[in-house]
């Protein structure tokens, strides 16, 4: 079993930064890929970013490209979700997952570990 933890979230103004942190622990969390998705209200749950087992391949929707930046400390568990120049249609509850693959993915069915979301608001 693998918990996942997110943090980091909050309400900014446009153009602002915020950086997001995802906590995993349990058994093989480390050999895993790691993605984060947002949901907005009345809205599907959306692939963000994602990064592989050893941080060596990352990928972003377009959206969200050249903005945000995904990395990862294998010691310490942890992945990260950088945000820059928010805007308000960022604004969404952000969830991190662990896949059962070793590989970065942009689908979620790839995805077996979800935590319970941290909410960004971004103010126009």
């Amino acid at each position: 079993q693998v918990q996942v933890a997110e943090s980091g979230g909050g309400l900014v103004q446009a153009g602002a930064s915020l950086r997001l942190s995802c906590a995993a622990s349990g058994r093989t969390s480390s050999n895993n890929g790691v993605g984060w998705f947002r949901q907005a209200p009345g809205k599907e749950r959306e692939f963000v970013a994602g990064i592989s087992w050893n941080g060596g391949d990352t990928i972003y929707a377009d959206s969200v490209k050249g903005r945000f930046s995904i990395s990862r400390d294998r010691y310490k568990s942890t992945v990260s979700l950088q945000m820059n120049n928010l805007k308000p249609e960022d604004t969404a509850v952000y969830y991190c997952a662990v896949a059962l693959r070793a590989y970065a993915s942009s689908a979620k069915s790839d995805y077996r570990y979800w935590g319970q979301g941290t909410q960004v608001t971004v103010s126009s």
